[in-house]
This record gives structure tokens, sequence and C-alpha cells, in this order.
């Protein structure tokens, strides 16, 4: 398979080692330095792209993927207010596109793991919930995709909370992301359940960017022979 990094700082790196271990190609880097070689004669040399920028660039990057012919795995977070249209953009130009806010596996098992707990606690009210996130200093949105994603996924369950609000909250019909940010850190996120009389709690830690980076390629080659829209639950059958 032949890959296209959009974006080539730590993550990129990380997707090319990956990817090169498992005897992929990359046959092209773009990065703020060469931005202008993004042009669809040097693309057109890939079978697909991977995409991690930033919140600024995401929208951009994956229309230019589509409108050459090629379909994009995108993990860049920060852009989702245009999420839909680039949806429309791929439907209407019979691509793929493949978007999560995280790429690891093991927080995609996480997140069954959330919705499933949610459920559960939906049933009980006697607990109040909030959650916590840290990522490195360089993350440059707050909360993360992925504490939006386990946010939304508690408040589909949890009905007395409306809304999500990332800082300390004592309104009951708001559910608080704490986000923090620390160096070295990858990422952990947990959510806890609190009452009087105990805490119930799951927690997922990062201990490098290789879970990313795999899972990452992983959805690259679940691309290449696809067309349509999908998420990494659809990339490994949960």
């Amino acid at each position: 398979m032949k890959i296209a990094l959009i974006g080539y700082g730590k993550m990129g790196k990380v997707i090319e080692e990956i990817a090169v271990a498992k005897q992929h190609e990359i046959v092209l880097k773009i990065d703020i330095n060469n931005a202008d070689e993004f042009t669809k004669k040097n693309i057109s040399k890939a079978d697909v792209a991977i995409e991690f920028t930033g919140p600024h660039s995401a929208f951009d990057n994956v229309i230019k993927c589509l409108q050459f012919g090629i379909p994009v795995v995108c993990g860049s977070t920060g852009w989702l207010e245009k999420f839909d249209e680039a949806k429309e953009f791929c439907k209407k130009n019979n691509g793929t596109l493949i978007y999560s806010s995280n790429y690891s596996i093991g927080v995609n098992l996480f997140f069954e793991v959330n919705t499933y707990l949610a459920k559960l606690m939906s049933k009980h009210p006697d607990y109040d919930v909030a959650l916590k996130e840290i990522h490195h200093t360089q993350k440059k949105d707050a909360p993360s995709g992925t504490a939006i994603t386990l946010a939304e996924q508690v408040l589909q369950q949890i009905t007395s909370k409306k809304s999500w609000v990332n800082q300390v909250s004592d309104k009951k019909e708001e559910l608080e992301i704490i986000s923090e940010r620390i160096d070295p850190a990858p990422g952990t996120h947990s959510i806890k359940y609190h009452s009087d009389i105990d805490d119930i709690e799951i927690i997922h830690t990062a201990h490098n960017r290789k879970g990313f980076g795999g899972g990452a390629v992983l959805a690259a080659e679940f691309a290449v022979s696809k067309k349509g829209i999908y998420s990494m639950k659809d990339v490994l059958g949960l």
C-alpha cells in the first residue's frame, strides 16, 4: 500500500515507522515547510492519505484529498463544526473518508466500555458523573476530541445531563470536563461516577503514540478497498 502523510509531526513520524514495518510505502510527506507539494500529481502516487495536522487545516486537507480522488483517514480534532460539510463532499464525489477522534484500538474499546457503563449508571441518579483528560502541552484543542466523544456518549445515556462544559461546574445539568496540559503525557481520559457511598471510575492511559499510529495504519488498510464514510468502530467491527 502506498501512503501519503498529510502532516509530518510527531504523529506522522510514528505512523511512518509503523507503516514501513508493515511493508507499506510512504510516497509523500506534507508539512508546513512543503505545503505547495500537496498537488494532485504528487498525491496521485498514493493509494490512501493519512491526515494528522490541526484544527485550522484539517478540513481543507480532507477536501483536497477527496477532490483528488484519494481515500483519506483523518485524525485531526477540533474541526468538527465542518464535518457535515466534509461528509456531503465525500458523498458527492463518491469518495472515502474515515474519521475518528482517536485511532487507538484500546481507546475505541474504551468508548464501548464508556457507553455500556453510562447505560448502567443512567438507572442510578444518586451518582454524579464528571470527566477529566490530560494531554501534552502542545495539544492545540481543549477538551480533546477523545474527551468530547466520551462526553457525548455519556450525554446520550444520562438524560439528566444536558450539555458538557470545559470547566468546573456545580450545575447538575452540566457534564464537567476538566482539561489538563502536562508534559510528557500522550493522553489520559477518565470518567468518574461519584456518590456519597462510593466512586466508580474508568480510566484509559496511553503510554506512547504507537497505539494511535497503529490504529491509523489499520484504518488506511481498511479504506483502500471501500467507498463511503466510516469510523474506527467500522474498522474494528465493533
